[in-house]
């Protein structure tokens, strides 16, 4: 499966007058805060607004499905870190902050919305924790309602020494809070109460095989099939879902890298198109995009091919709102760089020019 390549262009960006079929987005990452964007759906031309808001390390962003709030990690790596909420205004694509609360962890480095957007879930990478923190009518934070402390330690001793929750996502339904652990090579999920925002143990933690790293995870649309992106393996796992008692069955595991790629590689971002025929997963050291199809009865993957980022360490990549594009954030080449998918095979090829200028960026939010 061979790479393909196109040529790099680097322009920048300044704001213009942009047409209703605009989107607005949101940049965050490693650097001093979070950006504004704007995609242009005709055309795919990502544009750079500017400076949206200053908050320290903001790896990981997610935007309320009101429109009107922004939540940020401040992944700052302290014993007790914090989660910040901002107000939207959709004319300049600037963010007034709200308020902080702590994660009640360390490192914390995803986030989640439950189906009712009351609440808001948090894994913390570093201490190895989670917590559910309500969200308020005016966009507010409250203190956690809802927490747990992983513990235990892996078979690698550079990188699970300790527990490392990497993300946290709510079952379609809203009953079950399901959280990876890379240090701890597992899968929980937790009974979700919706009306107060807490957390009880639910199935036995999942295993994926030693050493792998579960990081990200993905539901198909159906609702029944589970995909986990194992960093360190730098593979894919398949899990049968059961919505009924929250229970994982896992079906396959297929590795993010082509046959005979042997450099070193950690996988990162993982995704299903709209209508659930494509999975995506980004390969940072390949510095790749690996798309799988989707079996449409068994919903097993097989290798498609593989795109290059057009950038160094693909840490995330994520849809707009149409669906027609796939924006990557490469952080250690500091640029953003967009995919046109194609709408019948799912296949990507690169769409205006890439922006630069944004520090160590790591993640992408629209306003839909």
């Amino acid at each position: 499966m061979a790479i393909v390549r196109a040529p790099v262009t680097v322009i920048l960006l300044a704001g213009a007058c942009f047409a209703q079929s605009d989107y607005l987005a949101f940049a965050g990452g490693y650097g001093p805060g979070i950006y504004g964007l704007r995609l242009h759906s005709a055309t795919g031309r990502l544009t750079r607004i500017g400076l949206a808001v200053q908050t320290a390390s903001p790896s990981f962003l997610i935007v309320h499905p009101n429109g009107r709030f922004l939540y940020a990690v401040n992944e700052a790596g302290h014993n007790d870190d914090t989660v910040s909420s901002f107000a939207i205004d959709l004319k300049s694509g600037k963010l007034a902050p709200l308020n902080q609360v702590s994660a009640r962890g360390s490192s914390p480095c995803d986030l989640a919305l439950d189906k009712t957007g009351r609440f808001l879930a948090v894994a913390n990478y570093a201490s190895g924790s989670i917590a559910v923190l309500p969200v308020m009518p005016d966009g507010r934070l409250g203190e956690a309602a809802g927490f747990d402390q992983h513990r235990g330690s892996g078979v690698n001793p550079a990188r699970q020494t300790g527990p490392h929750a990497h993300s946290v996502i709510f079952s379609p339904d809203n009953r079950y809070l399901l959280s990876t652990d890379l240090g701890l090579d597992k899968i929980f999920v937790y009974r979700f109460d919706a009306s107060a925002g807490t957390i009880s143990p639910g199935p036995q933690p999942v295993s994926v095989a030693a050493g792998s790293g579960p990081r990200h995870l993905v539901f198909h649309p159906n609702g029944q099939t589970l995909y986990v992106i194992d960093e360190m393996a730098s593979t894919v796992d398949v899990f049968h879902y059961d919505a009924a008692s929250g229970a994982l069955d896992q079906l396959q595991t297929v590795p993010t890298l082509p046959e005979g790629f042997t450099a070193p590689n950690i996988a990162a971002e993982i995704a299903v198109n709209a209508i659930g025929s494509v999975l995506y997963a980004s390969n940072r050291g390949q510095d790749s995009l690996a798309l799988f199809s989707i079996d449409p009865q068994r919903l097993a993957i097989a290798p498609m091919e593989h795109v290059s980022s057009l950038g160094k360490t693909p840490r995330s990549f994520t849809f707009d709102p149409t669906g027609r594009y796939l924006i990557v954030a490469n952080q250690d080449s500091n640029n953003l760089v967009v995919f046109r998918v194609h709408p019948r095979t799912g296949e990507l090829r690169p769409a205006g020019p890439i922006v630069t200028g944004i520090p160590k960026p790591s993640c992408i939010a629209f306003v839909r």
